[in-house]
């Protein structure tokens, strides 16, 4: 599904057109005519706990207790049912306020996956007359962006178009319960699976041995190309083209051809990203492009998002990966007109992707989409697992046979993945090639359990290897650009703890799974175990690494809790 920046992903306009300048001039006006309006707001959350009856809540007690901490004799009699730090939480979240426009809010509200969220949230939050809140929500969260204390759960109250939200309590509670028993399930699983990780410890004193986390011995030239692929269809017999920016970051001096790496960035993440993993690894002698995907990178997610082009489409899934097959097919052909692609190795080919661009790389790979999988998923989606809503956009695609696996790839190294629905295990196991897949203990947008572990055992490759960042978020592999270059203000708390250490995780990982399984240098492979991983681990992103041995075991854990 990675910068999720990146709930705000992946998304279109109620009909599947681009937006246009004055289309996004037209909503400002509309805009501008609600905000000065006046209209209803909710007084009170009201809810059926039963056998007891109806319950409300006022809205203007809640208003005193977030701003003054004041809790009234009405409001008291749901406070003194909760601790004192549950309190406190509320507290913070009716004051926190979200920095993002209304615009954005309403790009992301009437795309596809946006109004999927909407539609979910609208039958837990309802209208008075216990219909679907979807509209009420919409309404209220781009109204509140525009006003001038800005997105906040008390201005969302003040904003919804009814007198009251119905809350609908038992399917609240029924969510609650189940996200509550997701994250013990996910928490009892990573805990398990650190402790089979433990099992496999030799002891080996690395710090005898290189140390492969900082840079190698060569030098290095970049060159950027401006690729130009006519040569996909689009829609009704058109030609789409396909402009994009590539990197090549090539190493001097070799004595061999040097193996190809090419990193597939997320979506609304660009070229940039990954290119400290592009300048450490041509600092070993590999040749590394990293391109940048027309359509769904930060700055087409940005025009997006400012309303000033379309969405990226579901076709995205098909065109990634064949944005990879080109800029290698251009490479070939360089090799052969261009003196300084001559050492490139194209039979020998890496990819590392992150997020979206790590579906991408194990579709190249040999992962294969699964269309019945992706309509027993999405008709209905029912599932809590975010990235779900993104796989979903799969069923807008023709099911067919789509050609997107290229032989030359021969190791895939993936990061965040999203894969468990648009490929499922029927189609991650087509997958013969080595992969190594690093999942994070607290991504909420590609969740460890459902998108790395269960895959894992679903591969059928002999050399395959799981590992895990604990603590680590969706963002923690991923570098960020400058605050005022930044698509999405995610905020502080998603992004997990101070990422350098992780950064040197990826560095060394890389470099020791690529000089293996694309080299085939032995001497790299005890770099490639629990030991070493406990050797550079740092807390709080203390790592674990498995490998093929340790399926069996996994696929026993995930069968007794799932």
């Amino acid at each position: 599904m990675g910068r999720l920046y990146k709930l705000v992903k992946f998304m279109r306009y109620q009909r599947k057109h681009y937006w246009s300048k004055i289309s996004s001039a037209f909503l400002g006006v509309i805009s501008s005519l609600l905000i000065t309006t006046p209209s209803q707001a909710a007084d009170r959350i009201q809810f059926y706990f039963p056998p007891f009856g109806d319950f409300a809540i006022s809205t203007q007690d809640l208003e005193i207790f977030a701003k003054e901490g004041r809790i009234t004799s009405d409001f008291a009699y749901y406070a003194n049912r909760v601790n004192r730090e549950q309190l406190q939480q509320l507290r913070e979240l009716l004051q926190t306020k979200f920095n993002i426009s209304p615009v954005v809010i309403s790009q992301f509200t009437y795309s596809p996956i946006g109004e999927k969220v909407l539609q979910r949230l609208g039958e837990l939050f309802q209208l008075e007359t216990r219909q679907n809140g979807f509209y009420a929500l919409r309404s209220a969260l781009i109204l509140s962006a525009a006003d001038s204390e800005g997105l906040t759960f008390l201005n969302i109250l003040r904003r919804y178009p009814s007198n009251s939200i119905r809350l609908n309590f038992s399917e609240t509670v029924n969510t609650v319960e189940q996200l509550s028993d997701l994250l013990k399930k996910r928490d009892t699983v990573v805990s398990q699976i650190q402790q089979i990780a433990k099992q496999t410890i030799l002891r080996e004193d690395f710090s005898q041995q290189p140390d492969i986390r900082v840079p190698g011995t060569f030098k290095s030239t970049k060159i950027t190309l401006e690729l130009h692929d006519t040569s996909r269809d689009g829609q009704s017999g058109t030609i789409l083209e396909r402009r994009y920016p590539v990197d090549v970051y090539l190493p001097q001096a070799t004595e061999l051809p040097s193996p190809v790496i090419v990193i597939s960035h997320g979506l609304a993440e660009d070229r940039n990203t990954f290119a400290y993993l592009a300048q450490h690894l041509v600092s070993y002698g590999f040749a590394v492009a990293v391109l940048d995907h027309p359509v769904s990178n930060s700055q087409q997610i940005q025009q997006f998002l400012e309303g000033f082009a379309g969405p990226p489409q579901a076709t995205e899934f098909i065109n990634r990966p064949l944005d990879v097959k080109y800029l290698l097919d251009e490479l070939q052909r360089l090799a052969k007109s261009d003196s300084r692609f001559q050492g490139l190795n194209l039979q020998q080919v890496g990819l590392i992707g992150h997020s979206l661009g790590g579906y991408t790389a194990l579709g190249l790979g040999g992962a294969v989409l699964d269309f019945e999988e992706i309509r027993k998923d999405c008709n209905p989606n029912s599932s809590l697992n975010l990235s779900v809503f993104l796989q979903c956009r799969a069923t807008e695609i023709t099911p067919n046979n789509y050609q997107i696996q290229d032989s030359r790839v021969k190791a895939v190294f993936v990061m965040n993945p999203l894969n468990s629905t648009v490929f499922g295990r029927k189609g991650i196991s087509q997958i013969k090639v080595p992969v190594m897949i690093v999942g994070a203990s607290q991504d909420i947008f590609t969740p460890i359990v459902p998108e790395q572990i269960f895959p894992f055992t679903w591969l059928s490759s002999r050399d395959k290897y799981l590992v895990m960042i604990e603590n680590g978020s969706h963002f923690t592999v991923a570098v960020d650009p400058p605050p005022s270059d930044r698509v999405i203000p995610v905020p502080e708390g998603l992004l997990g703890p101070d990422r350098t250490d992780a950064y040197n995780y990826m560095k060394a990982l890389s470099v020791a799974f690529f000089q293996v399984h694309l080299r085939n240098q032995e001497n790299y492979r005890l770099y490639l175990s629990e030991s070493y991983v406990q050797y550079i681990s740092q807390a709080p992103l203390n790592l674990s690494l498995v490998n093929s041995s340790a399926t069996s075991a996994i696929a026993q854990l995930l069968g007794r809790l799932y």
